[in-house]
């Protein structure tokens, strides 16, 4: 019987290597054949299709690109810009073709999106819009209302009405079921624990949410001003009135230019182009385009060592789970963060650091290490941060380490303050289940986060105190980051959350841009002109990917012929985030802040 254990395993543990050795063959072979840099012909339009999200920058798949080598940049703020600058100094490229409907882009990254096409059309290059079935929303709209003509066939929507925000309230569902949340917070605008005790927002919570409301409705107003000639009160009447016909009302009111199908908008780019109707457009996609080089565009290289780097850090803020269930590179660790700073700084060529933030925050224990880290890189290279779609919270936090805060006049950032939210699971567990506990200690506090029961007056004390202390260290760390006042924070803390704008005005940043004018100032506090950009994190290549993805298909194919006994084991290696160090409190709940 043992004998046949060591046979299985040995032919198992062949196989294995002899799949991976395989798939590492197949790698080298296509890789080794990679395609050359795309030839633009002369007449040649830009096409590609503007839907969904526009993150500040995408990193490739690299088992996508081992199939298909050819597939270049997806859309992202980054490859947009690196496009767009190319397509307008490139004389092969006459004009752009963009087909769009629903974009859910932050409004933040749709202000740079904006900018970069300001900057394209002043090479004199058409700029075409032109949506399909779905139609358009007031995102995609908003791009689209920089453009030279804006097609859209006659029946499919177009949404012209307006901004919305909902919250989703908890409160009488977890009392349904017996469940009673146990809040503790300073700060009256830290509105993340509303959902769970109450069933609508609070004054301060209103009060915040239309302030960024009404923001993003005068940004996109302001845009509507420069296309139609219209006035901003024009404008929200037309806002205002019953969306009836909406298409029709577009062209009316010179939202649009004409009603077009798809091969009657080909003709009218073929007609701008100069070429005859019955001849082939030439057209070159997005991603086949972001593999054309700058210099084959037209754009001169700079000849210098010197190098900027740029490191992206977006999603929740949280120390290193390690192999567990959330283990994944999406979010913001120390230990990532510490390699990405301690490589620029270690790299002679790079003379400055720009650090790009987009997250809402997380654990404040790892927020308090990034800061520092931050810090100390600032003691070395100029470091500049720079706020995406939300810097709030956590984010603020980490962000406040650098020289320099640039955000986005629509930038999420602030909520300065802190909160814990644990659930008292008592009805739950003994009346709706019949289940029950009984607890020894040897302590008075050792149960302090024993969720089957209700807190103690002197067990509330301890926690608010804890949060309390969370908020003064919090406060006092801006205001030394800031240069300011621990009542000049406290002023415009409390939870608050602030656009760019406002932030801007309080003092809470430094200067309103995105992340190229973020570049630019890391330039200047550098001393240099000439510049090549820097990333982090870094691409990673196929091997790197196929042996990370490929350790957990191996443990997962093993795992299936283990004993029952030893599977459960392993399954219960889940159940890790439930187990963490008693009060860290890391605030994923069910949240997410969209204007749409």
């Amino acid at each position: 019987m043992q004998f046949l254990k060591t046979f299985l395993a040995s032919i198992l543990g062949t196989l294995t290597a002899l799949i991976l050795l395989i798939l590492i063959g197949f790698g080298i072979l296509v890789s080794s054949s990679s395609e050359p840099e795309p030839y633009v012909r002369s007449n040649s339009v830009l096409t590609f299709t503007m839907s969904g999200d526009i993150p500040a920058r995408t990193l490739a798949d690299p088992f996508q690109e081992l199939l298909n080598p050819g597939m270049g940049a997806r859309l992202s703020l980054q490859s947009l810009k690196n496009n767009l600058e190319k397509a307008a100094a490139d004389d092969n490229i006459k004009g752009i073709w963009i087909k769009t409907n629903f974009v859910s882009a932050s409004w933040a990254n749709l202000e740079s999106a904006y900018t970069y096409f300001e900057d394209f059309k002043e090479s004199g290059k058409f700029l075409y819009f032109s949506t399909d079935d779905i139609g358009m929303n007031e995102k995609s709209y908003f791009l689209a209302s920089l453009a030279d003509s804006v097609f859209s066939p006659p029946e499919t929507g177009f949404e012209f009405d307006g901004f919305v925000a909902q919250v989703t309230f908890y409160n009488d569902m977890l009392d349904r079921i017996g469940i009673e949340p146990e809040i503790f917070r300073v700060g009256e605008y830290k509105s993340a624990v509303e959902p769970y005790t109450q069933m609508e927002s609070s004054p301060e919570s209103e009060e915040q949410l239309t302030a960024i409301l009404n923001a993003a409705s005068t940004r996109f107003v302001e845009a509507i001003e420069a296309r139609t000639g219209k006035s901003a009160e024009e404008i929200n009447d037309l806002l205002s009135s019953a969306p009836i016909n909406r298409l029709q009302f577009a062209l009316d009111n010179g939202l649009i230019d004409a009603f077009a199908y798809h091969d009657e908008v080909e003709a009218m780019v073929k007609a701008r182009v100069g070429i005859e109707d019955d001849d082939d457009l030439e057209t070159i996609g997005f991603g086949r385009y972001s593999r054309v080089s700058q210099s084959s565009a037209g754009i001169d290289t700079p000849e210098t060592s010197d190098k900027i780097a740029v490191i992206y850090a977006s999603g929740i803020i949280l120390p290193d789970l390690g192999g567990g269930p959330f283990a994944t590179e999406t979010g913001i660790t120390a230990e990532s963060v510490r390699e990405q700073l301690k490589s620029a700084l270690d790299d002679d060529d790079v003379k400055a650091i720009v650090f790009h933030v987009n997250s809402g925050g997380g654990a404040a224990t790892t927020s308090d290490l990034i800061w520092h880290d931050i810090r100390r890189a600032s003691e070395q290279k100029p470091v500049i941060a720079s706020m995406g779609t939300v810097a709030a919270s956590g984010g603020y936090y980490i962000a406040a380490g650098a020289d320099t805060i640039v955000a986005g006049e629509n930038t999420i950032t602030g909520s300065i303050g802190i909160f814990n939210l644990l659930f008292n699971s008592q009805e739950l567990f003994n009346e709706q289940l019949g289940i029950a506990f009984d607890t020894f200690e040897t302590h008075e506090y050792a149960d302090l986060f024993d969720l089957t029961r209700p807190f103690t007056t002197a067990e509330e004390r301890v926690i608010q105190q804890n949060v309390e202390n969370g908020y003064d260290t919090f406060v006092t760390k801006m205001a030394e980051s800031r240069g300011m006042s621990y009542d000049e924070i406290d002023a415009v803390a409390r939870g608050r959350v602030w656009t760019g704008v406002d932030a801007y005005e309080r003092g809470l940043v430094d200067v309103l841009g995105g992340i190229d004018l973020a570049i630019e100032i890391a330039a200047e506090k550098a001393g240099i002109e000439s510049y090549t950009l820097d990333n982090y994190p870094k691409q990673k290549d196929v091997f790197q990917e196929l042996f990370a993805s490929g350790n957990a298909q191996v443990h997962a194919f093993m795992l299936s012929f283990l004993p029952e006994p030893l599977k459960q084991q392993e399954t219960q290696n889940l159940m890790k985030l439930m187990k963490q160090p008693k009060g860290s409190n890391w605030a994923l709940l069910p949240i997410r802040f969209d204007i749409n």
